[in-house]
């Protein structure tokens, strides 16, 4: 997988002081979005282990203290990045405490194939569906357009 920005102290994309990390990869490319630059999954730099243990370690950091990780992009349900999403999300829960996770995709809820579903099943919040951009609205949280939908959801 690759990642187009990592931030270790990000308050604009989800609640309270967060980890943020852009991965490379989107099928949908849809009109309007403020980051296509993160479409191809070959963009961007690859995501290593020493990334990965700065996330882990971030999220533990006591001097700046974290709600949580949150995984947007490009997308992280993207085929392509499903399997270091799924290991980064199940470290993430076995080795920080009290730390949610929000991801945004593309994709519905209903369209998550079971691959995509072991991810989510290890979030607390997931937005989702494509950015239409004659639905935008600027005055909407965490979300680009009105069809896209927040869901708060209960980990495993």
């Amino acid at each position: 997988m690759n990642y187009h920005q990592y931030y270790p102290v990000d308050v604009v994309n989800g609640p309270g002081t967060r980890c943020t990390l852009f991965v490379a990869g989107c099928e949908h490319k849809c009109r309007g979005c403020y980051n296509a630059t993160t479409w191809r999954v070959d963009s961007g730099k690859p995501f290593d282990q020493q990334l990965e243990d700065r996330i882990i370690s971030d999220l533990n950091d006591s001097r700046i203290v974290r709600q949580g990780l949150s995984l947007t992009g490009g997308d992280p349900l993207h085929p392509h990045n499903l399997n270091t999403i799924l290991h980064l999300v199940k470290r993430v829960r076995q080795e920080t405490i009290g730390k949610d996770i929000w991801l945004w995709t593309g994709y519905t809820l209903t369209e998550l194939s079971s691959e995509q579903m072991q991810i989510v099943e290890q979030i607390n919040t997931l937005i989702d569906g494509k950015f239409v951009e004659k639905l935008k609205d600027p005055s909407l949280v965490w979300r680009g357009s009105s069809n896209q939908k927040i869901h708060y959801l209960s980990p495993a």
